[in-house]
């Protein structure tokens, strides 16, 4: 299991944590400074959720941009009411 964006292709990103010390100069101190720097991983807001592909329901796993932005098509849960034909 991946940890990729079934709609988007999102994947982790790689960046730095940095650990600092000090006292910020608009603090009245001399400045941050780093101490040191490790790698750490970005990783995407991934849900699992329901699409309809095709006619058929399946559940993948869609990161959080691409849901909120209307690109996952969610399944009918339920027909809609109709009134019987008398």
């Amino acid at each position: 299991m991946t940890l990729e964006c079934a709609i988007t292709g999102k994947k982790p990103g790689r960046g730095y944590a940095y650990a600092r010390r000090g006292k910020a100069k608009y603090l009245g101190g001399v400045g941050r400074k780093v101490t040191g720097k490790t790698r750490r991983r970005f990783k995407p807001n991934l849900q699992r959720v329901k699409i309809d592909i095709d006619g058929t329901v399946q559940t993948v796993r869609v990161c959080v941009k691409a849901i909120r932005g209307g690109l996952v098509k969610r399944p009918v849960k339920r027909k809609p009411f109709q009134m019987p034909n008398l």
